[in-house]
């Protein structure tokens, strides 16, 4: 019997249920979206036609919101990763809005969030190096009021941009 995954999502969609041939194919896409249609049919054990009749409802469902390539951050001159913590007084939704279209200026922040717990949002930069990274944090403060910014330089990737466990 197949395992069936029920995937509820917040609005748009509407409870769509995975088999494991689409999970498959959600697997194999996210490690190596350059797969050629034939290797990925054969991967999941489809032919040609049904995988991308699969592969087409995923992504018109938006399972898939595009494909990307991997770049390798140190050899590019990214060495510096930086997670910062920050912690403000303003919630109001002028003051979100002010900030997001703010963060959403400075290149290097790579991940933005906002969270529960003793801080409000949380970034992850790439730079360079310190120097670099001091720039971004004058950037990051020259807009917006905030109560605090705490960094945490990491010192080792152990593992980086994982798949999601499909």
């Amino acid at each position: 019997m197949d395992k069936v995954i029920n995937i509820w999502s917040n609005d748009h969609m509407n409870g769509h249920k995975l088999d494991h041939y689409d999970c498959a194919i959600l697997r194999h896409m996210q490690r190596d979206a350059s797969l050629t249609q034939r290797d990925l049919a054969d991967l999941v054990h489809l032919s040609q036609n049904a995988c991308w009749r699969r592969l087409q409802n995923l992504k018109a469902a938006g399972f898939i919101k595009g494909s990307t390539i991997l770049l390798d951050r140190d050899d590019l001159g990214f060495g510096l990763v930086v997670f910062v913590m920050l912690r403000t007084r303003h919630h109001s939704a002028d003051w979100l809005e002010k900030f997001r279209a703010h963060v959403s200026t400075i290149p290097e922040v790579i991940d933005f969030f906002r969270i529960g717990g003793d801080y409000d949002y949380f970034l992850k930069v790439v730079t360079q190096d310190m120097s670099s990274y001091d720039d971004v944090y004058q950037r990051l403060i020259s807009k917006v009021e905030l109560d605090s910014v705490t960094s945490y330089f990491a010192m080792e990737a152990i593992e980086e941009q994982r798949p999601l466990p499909i």
